[in-house]
């Protein structure tokens, strides 16, 4: 029987999480769209290099809002914010600025990143790990419906409304995110350190938490995800830019794109990881997924076409934001207050985004040079799968039972 406040705490969080998903839908085509319109699809590695530092000074004024305010009042604070920047960027979109565009790119792939893993920060915090298992593939999938149905509203509202304004109706759905996660913390209470953990505490980003093993293994798992994501990320854009230039249409086709992506991905949160985390080992989901990809990336090598480049994006996103996503949180649940709050914060916003930068400066440093071919990049990004999937067994290692 799942306790009540379990079952609260993960509802309400992805509910409200599907509000801001679905808000993020309408950002993230229409951000590329207006990036590519502006300066080319040609400096995209440029602008995802730009990462790190966004993903620097987000982190920064987390660990400083933490500390000042405590969990609760740094979601509302941060998510609040997140919505006012969309609207600064709109209005300086409109008032001609090509330097807002890249600034909305970058901005976009940082602050969805900083609130999500503050969701889960709370339900790692909230529910125990017998919990966990029966609700973080729902809680995901819950999540997902609001992402699917801003892919899908995108689709619908892109081409009548125009790009531009779809930076607004993404600042508009922060709104009920924010009154759901509120009731949540009011329902369920908020996660506090425990008087030692108080006393210990060094630093306002955790990085003290890494001398656990476990951590470091997570940390540099993420790094190989995000070095498969770019290679699949980067071919996925380019080739949609040939085949529809006009941006309404662009925006329009990848909003159905991704909405049938988050759609795609209910199926395996909802049937599919439940029962993968009650009665399949730990270790046996986490190294099949690295082994799936390097399969994939294999055949996209041998036909690097649309279909197969776009089949392989969908499925690499598709698991990341299901099975994946809800299996790597439950090494969480364990570990003490700083590890789940802020060294968790630094794996997943400077882990995911840094390392997303880093590889794509390093792939527009050579694709300027002339010395390596598109092909190349995916020979990287299966060395990447690779390094994931040996890292797997450091990871599992005192979980092989769960």
């Amino acid at each position: 029987m799942i306790p009540r406040k379990h079952l609260l705490a993960g509802l309400l969080s992805a509910a409200s999480a599907g509000f801001l998903l679905c808000g993020y839908e309408f950002l993230r085509s229409t951000s590329y769209t207006l990036f590519k319109g502006a300066y080319g699809v040609d400096n995209l590695p440029f602008v995802i290099a730009l990462l790190p530092i966004g993903a620097f000074l987000i982190l920064y004024l987390y660990g400083q809002l933490l500390s000042l305010f405590g969990p609760r009042r740094t979601l509302l604070l941060t998510t609040l914010g997140s919505s006012l920047v969309m609207i600064a960027c709109y209005l300086a979109i409109q008032a001609g600025s090509s330097v807002a565009t890249a600034v909305l790119f970058v901005f976009r792939e940082v602050y969805i990143v900083l609130l999500i893993e503050q969701y889960w920060s709370f339900i790692n915090s909230t529910l125990g790990t017998e919990s966990a298992k029966r609700l973080y593939g729902p809680i995901c999938g819950i999540a997902a419906i609001g992402a699917t149905a801003g892919g899908f509203l995108l689709h619908r509202f892109a081409v009548p409304f125009g790009t531009e304004m779809m930076i607004l109706f993404a600042a508009a759905f922060a709104l009920p995110a924010i009154l759901l996660a509120e009731l949540a913390y009011a329902k369920c209470g908020e996660p506090q350190p425990t008087l030692e953990e108080a006393r210990r505490r060094h630093g306002k980003l955790g990085l003290e938490q890494f001398r656990n093993p476990l951590l470091i293994c997570l940390f540099v798992i993420i790094v190989a995800t995000q070095v498969i994501s770019v290679v699949l990320e980067l071919k996925f854009q380019s080739l949609l830019q040939l085949a529809i230039p006009n941006p309404d249409q662009q925006t329009a086709y990848s909003g159905r794109f991704f909405g049938l992506m988050e759609g795609s991905s209910l199926i395996l949160q909802f049937l599919v990881a439940p029962l993968l985390f009650r009665f399949v080992p730990m270790r046996a989901i986490q190294g099949t997924i690295p082994l799936i990809h390097l399969g994939v990336l294999a055949y996209l090598i041998a036909e690097p076409t649309l279909f197969v480049a776009s089949s392989a994006y969908l499925l690499f996103k598709t698991v990341d934001y299901s099975i994946f996503r809800a299996s790597k949180e439950m090494f969480y649940i364990p570990l003490p207050f700083d590890a789940r709050y802020r060294a968790k914060e630094v794996i997943d916003i400077f882990g995911y985004r840094s390392s997303k930068g880093v590889t794509s400066f390093l792939f527009f440093v050579l694709q300027k040079a002339g010395i390596a071919m598109a092909s190349f990049y995916s020979f990287i990004a299966m060395g990447a799968a690779a390094v994931w999937f040996l890292l797997v067994f450091p990871l599992t290692r005192n979980r092989i039972k769960d």
